[in-house]
């Protein structure tokens, strides 16, 4: 799904950031995933966000204390329309007074997220590229 977003992303502007977060818990460390999105997609500028809040939702406090940090994470970047496949995407973009680009928000043409692809990496590989792949089944 990542790789469909940041395709079709990359499809509709001509300068693309991605936003990649230190998610430790993921067992993966940011250089890793920082590397997986370079490899595909060369062109894009990557933004590494850590210590990220661990509150979330969309609740108001919630949605504060994370647009306070991504506005601090973007420095003097601005973005003119934000993507995404989430519901999340709507309250970025308002924070942000920026066009919301939602993708693929159905799973149609991903038809799977990223969290049901860790619970059983094997039966979903045919989601993942094949260093993801690789990575993913080196850290069990």
């Amino acid at each position: 799904g990542h790789e469909y977003l940041i395709g079709t992303a990359l499809n509709e502007v001509d300068e693309l950031y991605v936003i990649v977060y230190d998610t430790p818990k993921l067992g993966f460390d940011i250089d890793e995933k920082t590397k997986w999105v370079k490899d595909r997609f060369p062109n894009v500028k990557i933004i590494k966000a850590f210590d990220s809040p661990k509150q979330y939702g969309l609740d108001d406090e919630s949605v504060k204390i994370q647009m306070e940090y991504l506005t601090k994470t973007l420095g003097n970047v601005k973005p003119n329309v934000f993507f995404s496949s989430e519901e999340y995407g709507s309250a970025v973009a308002n924070w942000m007074n920026i066009e919301n680009r939602v993708v693929d928000i159905d799973r149609i043409h991903v038809p799977i997220g990223a969290s049901a692809i860790r619970k059983d990496i094997e039966k979903n590989k045919n989601f993942l590229n094949e260093e993801v792949y690789g990575d993913l089944i080196s850290k069990k």
